[in-house]
């Protein structure tokens, strides 16, 4: 259950750890993976109140900062520090096409990450990591955006690549795929690419394996049949704008893709099943399996320990749009590599 004590990995030496800094932390799925390969935050930076205390709440000693970063001021916010490693952004999701015509558009998304760039020019870390969806690199619309950023971080010196990748491949039992770019100062991009490789996920590690202990947790018998149906990895997690009301796990798609599983996708449930509930797709959705935010959190690869705060739409709000901490663990250890390279 959550709230146990950490037991996270942090197997990297004192001596040997980086600093980071991070805008649009979230609820910490990048700051955790980054911690785990080495990284301490020096400043994270959200603008939703509720999201700093999700990070106070399970890192007292993190210094976070509720703030726009369209208004952060480093020279007054940022503590004086020896030199950066890296700063590292997990940005506001860009619109795909088929959202973007029916609302006001990415301006706003464009505007944090050319603004990103900037400050990575004024600060001079090491290194600079943003991850976002797929649209950021692939569509039209957005490339004078792209060259903007990448002519800023060109003249200031940093070698700049981007990358396709998807989390499943990085021992995430979801498909979620991401458009990574990484610029460093001083070379090392390829030994990034190259250490960014594929893992193995541990034997077995599909929706039902890693939800069967909790659905049994109140004593429903039909846990194992359910998970063992459920044998392959899961869509999709949508988070979901802040701008619109109730949690559920995405758009018409993502709760088809749920409804294979025998999962309602149109609501989040607040507990485990009892033990008289009875699974039964067939009779409707009144007879198919809610998730609550926990186990989504377990689908995103988040440790039972960490918690996250407000309201139930919040806490999902928050865990639907965080970065994996496995994938940010490989994201950091390619890039504990690339630094280590130059």
């Amino acid at each position: 259950m959550r709230g146990e004590p950490d037991r996270g990995p942090h197997n990297v030496p004192q001596t040997n750890r980086l600093t980071s800094v991070e805008f649009c932390a979230g609820a910490g799925g990048l700051a955790l993976g980054l911690e785990q390969a080495g990284f301490d935050p020096v400043l994270l930076l959200d603008n939703r109140d509720v999201a700093c205390e999700t990070l106070r709440a399970n890192r007292p000693g993190w210094n976070v900062l509720h703030k726009d970063l369209l208004r952060f001021e480093p020279r007054l916010e940022l503590p004086r520090h020896r030199e950066i490693d890296v700063i590292t952004a997990g940005l506001p999701r860009v619109k795909s096409a088929a959202t973007a015509s029916r609302t006001r558009g990415s301006s706003w998304e464009l505007e944090l990450f050319e603004t990103t760039a900037r400050l990575t020019v004024e600060l001079r870390p090491r290194a600079l990591l943003i991850e976002n969806v797929p649209d950021l690199l692939k569509r039209d619309e957005y490339e004078s955006s792209r060259t903007r950023v990448a002519k800023n971080l060109d003249d200031a010196g940093y070698n700049c690549r981007w990358l396709l990748v998807d989390a499943c491949d990085f021992g995430v039992p979801q498909h979620r795929e991401y458009a990574v770019m990484v610029a460093l100062r001083d070379g090392g991009v390829n030994t990034f690419v190259e250490s960014l490789r594929p893992i193995p996920s541990a034997p077995g590690l599909t929706v039902g394996s890693v939800l069967r202990g909790s659905l049994s947790a109140r004593g429903w018998p039909q846990a194992s049949e359910w998970a063992a149906q459920a044998d392959g990895i899961s869509p999709t997690i949508v988070g979901g704008s802040w701008d619109r009301g109730g949690g559920d796990l995405g758009p018409q798609g993502s709760v088809r893709a749920w409804a294979k599983f025998g999962v309602n996708g149109r609501a989040l449930a607040d507990d485990v099943p009892s033990a008289d509930f009875v699974w039964d797709p067939k009779r409707g959705t009144d007879h198919m399996l809610k998730l609550t935010v926990d186990q989504v959190a377990a689908l995103q690869g988040f440790p039972p320990y960490w918690t996250f705060e407000g309201r139930k739409t919040a806490k999902y709000r928050q865990v639907g749009n965080a970065t994996p901490p496995p994938f940010a663990h490989a994201l950091g250890v390619a890039l504990r590599s690339a630094l280590s390279a130059v």
